[in-house]
């Protein structure tokens, strides 16, 4: 995710969301949730899809909201999400959970590294690529990891708008070039 595209409504959105779990008591529940709930968007795209389309019945997609989730997250995990929905903002809703993802690790004096890999990465694994970040980059960083098959092999860390490419693919790309 870069943040200049993302619009000013979404990150209304997300603030307004963090405002609600932060006095419920329930942010770290609720953050957790969300990035599991988007994980899963981003691995089907036909719930992607039939979510954001405002040409279905906004009960309809509620209604899938609540078939797939309601034993899995907070009740409130899933009013905030129909929340969305029934604003006719469905399309958006990678950027606002994102932008909430975001600015709930600022509160905390951190950012997000999204990484994608292929398989997931385990505690050591996270902890070590945090450190190395860190060391890197001179600041604290919350791993959020996202399954990607196309990765084949490494990580591919994004962290707002700086992309570190250490997958495979790229090496070999690299590789190529250099022979050219």
């Amino acid at each position: 995710m870069t943040n200049t595209h993302i619009s000013e409504r979404a990150k209304n959105y997300a603030d307004g969301i963090l405002k609600i779990a932060r006095a419920e008591g329930i942010q770290n529940e609720l953050e957790q949730q969300l990035k599991d709930f988007l994980a899963i968007l981003r691995q089907n795209q036909e719930l992607m899809t039939v979510l954001a389309d405002s040409d279905i019945d906004i009960d309809r997609r509620i209604g899938v909201i609540r078939d797939l989730f309601t034993d899995q997250v907070q009740p409130l995990t899933i009013t905030l999400l129909a929340l969305v929905i029934t604003a006719g903002r469905g399309n958006e809703l990678t950027d606002i959970i994102d932008t909430l993802i975001d600015r709930a690790a600022a509160g905390r004096n951190r950012r997000v590294a999204r990484v994608r890999s292929a398989l997931p990465l385990n505690d050591k694994q996270q902890a070590l690529l945090a450190e190395a970040l860190k060391e890197s980059l001179g600041f604290e960083v919350e791993i959020h990891v996202l399954i990607d098959p196309s990765v084949i092999g490494g990580v591919v860390t994004e962290i707002g708008d700086r992309i570190i490419d250490g997958s495979i693919r790229n090496r070999l790309q690299q590789m190529r070039s250099s022979v050219h």
